[in-house]
């Protein structure tokens, strides 16, 4: 009988470490790969102008009535907009800021505000 479970006990850990190995990923970098490139190509960005390079501000704070202060988060205000774009010969689409916009208006085209920026138009 002791034989009998020494022989199962065994033979449960041979089939342990084989099935969950010491040096075994559990998800290997083809498998991951090949999941995402079945699904959309949606890539996740952050919430920052392509032009001027503004983020959220992270440090401001509400003051209730209760005078409590709670942090918030101030979000830029991105818009999705085409530009022609002289250089390049075609439309160029990226999320600007409105201040950005405005930039753009006031160097008279994309081309200039880029250069200013040091914005390479050509991954857009």
């Amino acid at each position: 009988m002791k034989s009998v479970l020494s022989l199962l006990l065994a033979a449960l850990i041979v089939v342990s470490t084989t099935a969950f190995g010491v040096h075994t990923p559990v998800f290997s970098k083809a498998a991951t790969a090949a999941r995402v490139t079945q699904g959309n190509n949606m890539e996740m960005r952050a919430r920052i102008c392509d032009l001027t390079g503004k983020r959220p501000n992270r440090q401001a704070r509400v003051v209730t009535f209760s005078h409590k202060r709670i942090k918030k988060v101030q979000h830029v205000n991105l818009q999705k907009k085409k530009f022609y774009s002289e250089e390049l010969g075609r439309n160029v689409k990226l999320r600007i800021s409105t201040k950005g916009i405005k930039t753009v208006t006031k160097y008279n085209g994309i081309d200039a505000a880029a250069k200013k920026f040091g914005v390479d138009l050509s991954k857009f």
